[in-house]
């Protein structure tokens, strides 16, 4: 997800503003000091990873649920490019801790996405400052010493991602340069650490099917990082690999992605998609939709097209076109926010995050909740991270619960 005036996820309409699917957003403010940048490890060019025992497959299976790091190191603050100062606090969450990543882990949370944003820390040609990295490899590191499964990306980082030909070279260019310099720093880490290669990519604000044009500068893109990471090498060449869905549209994942990048290494990507459907029930804090699903009582506060079988016919597509190939799905985001206004106990948010969770599951995907680190009222958050202690007990437990269920399925 992205911190914009409007968000994607595999909706049908148009979205009208949706910041709180991404956060409360601060005003620029700022961490404290940098850490101490750390050497970056030069491995062998020439090293060969040894042979990858998991396909990506069976890999799936032992990281759900998941859970996000969301609008904290993909937050963009008003310092000036390149700052070698974290931002990571700019959009109102707390500076990332061991404790956190500690009691998500303690939650039964088996993996988590880290969203990242790279170009505000990077140089004029695109180096990336080592204090940023050092952060970045800070923060993966609470996360394994958790035992964590860990996605890293390539976040929306303000948007130059532009699928269209005018854009092309340079995105390209910068994409190659980023992993080149991510993947070479953690190229000595082994499996548990998965590198996604771009988030929600589209032309800003324009929600329409994706043109021929669109997806073949997407592809490129997806391309481009599987190249760009295997030729680092070491362990490298055959890490998992997530990459996205057009704007991580379940439809257009079909429509426009359904050939995978080529890859030296077999039966080592994924594919991902975001969720969030209905998008008045799941982000639009400005709607009177609060109910969902089989026990919906008020058709009037229910947007019926989107109910149980909807997630299920929709999730069935990426079964048919990508998990029955041999690639999984990674459901990179799905949440639905709080709306006490009408609903004190959260009974059909809590039900839906379950019923999400436990589909995706039975479905072959892997389903990462969107944790965007507000707990009030219209926030997706599940954990007060200035404490790192439980702030939803019920959701979490929904989602934990609805993993297993539909493991079982």
């Amino acid at each position: 997800m992205r911190k914009m005036t409007a968000v994607s996820g595999s909706w049908r309409a148009v979205m009208a503003v949706a910041l709180t699917g991404c956060g409360a957003g601060g005003s620029g403010a700022v961490a404290g000091p940098a850490p101490t940048p750390v050497p970056t490890p030069t491995p062998t060019p020439t090293a060969t990873a040894s042979p990858a025992a998991d396909t990506a497959m069976t890999f799936a299976v032992t990281i759900a649920p998941g859970w996000n790091l969301g609008n904290s190191l993909e937050a963009i603050g008003s310092a000036a490019k390149p700052t070698a100062t974290s931002q990571e606090t700019a959009w109102g969450n707390a500076r990332v801790t061991q404790a956190m990543l500690t009691a998500v882990a303690a939650a039964g949370f088996r993996s988590v996405r880290i969203p990242i944003a790279w170009n505000q820390y990077a140089a004029a040609d695109d180096t990336i400052g080592a204090a940023w990295m050092a952060r970045v490899v800070e923060v993966v590191g609470y996360a394994r010493n958790a035992g964590l499964k860990v996605v890293i990306n390539v976040h929306w980082d303000g948007g130059w991602q532009q699928p269209t030909y005018a854009a092309q070279a340079m995105a390209n260019a910068r994409l190659a340069k980023f992993w080149t310099q991510i993947a070479t720093t953690f190229r000595d880490q082994d499996d548990t650490l998965l590198f996604a290669g771009t988030n929600e990519v589209m032309v800003t604000d324009v929600y329409s099917a994706p043109t021929p044009e669109n997806c073949a500068v997407q592809n490129g893109f997806n391309q481009k990082f599987v190249d760009t990471v295997r030729a680092t090498g070491g362990r490298n060449a055959t890490r998992f690999l997530v990459v996205q869905a057009y704007n991580t549209n379940i439809d257009h994942a079909v429509s426009c992605n359904a050939t995978m990048p080529r890859d030296p290494a077999t039966g080592r990507m994924m594919m991902e998609v975001h969720y969030y459907d209905p998008y008045d029930f799941a982000l639009n804090e400005k709607s009177d939709i609060w109910q969902w699903g089989a026990t919906a009582t008020d058709p009037a506060r229910t947007q019926a097209w989107a109910n149980e079988a909807y997630t299920d016919a929709q999730f069935q597509k990426m079964k048919v076109a990508f998990v029955d190939k041999g690639v999984p799905v990674l459901l990179g985001e799905y949440s639905a926010i709080a709306k006490t206004e009408y609903d004190p106990a959260g009974t059909y948010r809590t039900r839906w995050d379950r019923y999400i969770t436990a589909s995706a599951v039975k479905h072959g995907m892997v389903p990462m909740y969107w944790d965007n680190g507000v707990t009030a009222n219209h926030g997706s958050g599940l954990f007060d991270r200035a404490t790192a202690t439980r702030a939803h007990s019920g959701v979490i437990d929904a989602i934990v619960a609805g993993a297993k269920e539909g493991a079982q399925r």
